[in-house]
């Protein structure tokens, strides 16, 4: 090669690798974005959506776990930032319809499934197959030495100012929403000593296992409970109302992609609370936990709705 024409070369050479980065660096297409609340079972659930959507169809999926509360969720969905996430039929019709609890899971649904259409332009899919209910968790040895198995129990040892005096945390929505801690305080006169505290739902078990405080809330398809030696209190007046979930998508999204509608509702009935339990624990217990994506396509797989092998885009 002469000498002269290597310059040439070198431009031609780095014109190349600048058209390649560039390229590489342009934002894919994403066709749907799946989103999910600040807690593992909501990563998980918007994971097995995304591999979902991912393995049966040719829809590009962009994931946004861990966006917080359930506002800021159904605030993304209703403005365009989501096209998909789980959602609770009692958290729907308590916290964001503002309306009575409904004792019966299918009345809920129905109820929860037109007004959302009507009102925000959302749709309902068919429930998973599990009832996420709120439920209230002490110490498993602290609730058996006390003789504490209900919300009854708890709310007769606080008022007889017996000792131990227990002491409580809950999450911030838990403390703010009607049907959380202001309405059960209400319902079975619960009456702490000192007013609970305010902890992240990622530190509330740990607290709860070491000492820290005695009473949480929870969710009783959380796997923290069993990992961490916990028990669940019976709701026994059953004031939590019931908590199906199931996917709530844009009726925009669906319009523009229908085969969505199909292929998600291939999960209806799959999830019972015994499963989504232990998909949870697999993910957040003390020794060897597993990856979320793992645990995801894992189920999906033992279900037969994804091809085993097959590796999330």
């Amino acid at each position: 090669m002469r000498p002269k024409s290597r310059p040439l070369v070198i431009v031609a050479v780095l014109i190349v690798l600048g058209l390649a980065v560039a390229v590489w660096r342009m934002p894919q297409r994403v066709d749907v974005v799946v989103g999910g609340k600040d807690f593992t079972e909501q990563e998980i659930l918007t994971e097995v959506l995304a591999q979902l959507i991912e393995a049966q169809s040719d829809l590009t999926v962009a994931r946004k776990p861990f966006l917080g509360g359930t506002m800021v969720c159904f605030n993304a969905l209703k403005a365009g930032d989501l096209d998909l996430y789980a959602e609770y039929t009692g958290t729907g019709l308590v916290n964001i319809l503002n309306r009575e609890a409904i004792a019966d899971p299918q009345q809920s649904y129905r109820v929860v499934k037109e007004a959302f259409a009507k009102q925000y332009g959302l749709a309902w899919l068919k429930p998973f197959g599990f009832n996420n209910t709120y439920t209230l968790t002490m110490r498993r040895q602290q609730a058996e030495e006390l003789g504490i198995q209900t919300f009854s129990d708890l709310a007769k040892h606080l008022k007889s100012g017996k000792e131990p005096t227990l002491s409580a945390a809950f999450t911030a929505e838990f403390l703010d929403r009607p049907d959380g801690y202001k309405g059960l305080a209400k319902a079975y006169g619960l009456t702490f000593a000192d007013e609970p505290k305010q902890l992240d739902p990622g530190l509330m078990y740990q607290a709860c296992a070491d000492g820290s405080v005695d009473v949480i809330c929870a969710f009783a398809t959380d796997g923290r409970i069993a990992a961490y030696g916990l028990a669940t209190l019976q709701d026994d007046r059953r004031f939590f109302p019931p908590y199906f979930a199931a996917p709530l998508v844009r009726q925009a999204t669906l319009q523009k992609h229908p085969e969505l509608e199909e292929l998600l509702n291939r999960l209806a009935g799959r999830i019972d609370d015994r499963t989504m339990q232990k998909l949870n624990y697999e993910v957040d217990r003390k020794e060897n936990p597993r990856r979320v994506r793992d645990v995801a396509r894992d189920f999906l797989e033992r279900c037969g709705l994804i091809p085993e092998g097959a590796a999330p885009r």
